[in-house]
């Protein structure tokens, strides 16, 4: 897949890298900050990619506790807790994901707080809310944990930030029954609300039936929730 990295001119075309940074992450992280729904938000659950770093930074910076997940949810305690309060440098360095090792408490999903707000990182998003992401499926797995633990209802916002050539328009990217659509997406120049062409948000669970054994195995937390040991495959 092709993938873009940060350019003077926006995305430039590059294989094998995460979601693609773009020049102007900062206004569109600005763009976002100016939104009642992210000024009435006190949890930001965001992703770890450096496209969204202005934004965790500027939450951090505005007093959110920010939620961000451990790379591939490794580990017993897969999530970060940065309480802006609490930092070891500046918010735009314990944004990161090496700064939030050295800012952050791991924490367990059950110690998490209801989220107001999820911030998720994209390769493409689609005007009706599809979102494109690494393939990898982790954003998506993360939202349906959150929701299964209570922590992320039908009215919390999900939203993206992207450079003007990530969009594609409506219909263009196809979804599947475990895919979290968008409801905002915020580019430097405007907010589109993907709700005006959706609708409601679906629902989000687990679909078991999409995972495999092998990433069941991987991740302890979903080892816990099906009832097998970590580093051991269903029979």
């Amino acid at each position: 897949m092709v993938r873009a990295q940060r350019g003077p001119g926006g995305p430039v075309p590059r294989r094998s890298r995460p979601d693609p940074n773009f020049t102007g992450a900062e206004a569109a992280a600005e763009r976002l900050r100016a939104t009642a729904a992210w000024q009435a938000a006190r949890t930001v659950k965001a992703n770890p990619d450096s496209p969204q770093l202005p934004v965790r930074q500027r939450a951090l910076a505005d007093g959110k506790t920010v939620y961000m997940a451990v790379p591939r949810l490794a580990g017993p305690e897969p999530f970060f807790a940065l309480d802006p309060a609490h930092l070891a440098g500046p918010p735009r360095q314990a944004a990161s994901i090496s700064g939030a090792a050295r800012s952050a408490r791991r924490v367990a999903l059950a110690e998490l707080s209801p989220v107001d707000l999820v911030v998720m990182g994209c390769v493409a998003a689609g005007e009706d809310g599809a979102r494109l992401g690494k393939g990898g499926g982790f954003a998506d797995l993360e939202f349906a944990l959150a929701t299964a633990a209570g922590l992320i209802g039908p009215a919390t916002l999900c939203v993206t930030t992207v450079h003007e050539l990530q969009l594609r328009p409506a219909g263009l990217i196809p979804m599947t029954g475990h895919d979290v659509p968008l409801d905002l997406i915020v580019t430097p120049g405007q907010i589109i609300d993907c709700r005006l062409q959706r609708g409601p948000r679906p629902a989000a669970g687990l679909r078991w039936a999409d995972l495999t054994e092998e990433k069941i195995a991987a991740i302890p937390l979903l080892s816990a929730l099906s009832g097998q040991p970590p580093g051991t495959l269903r029979r």
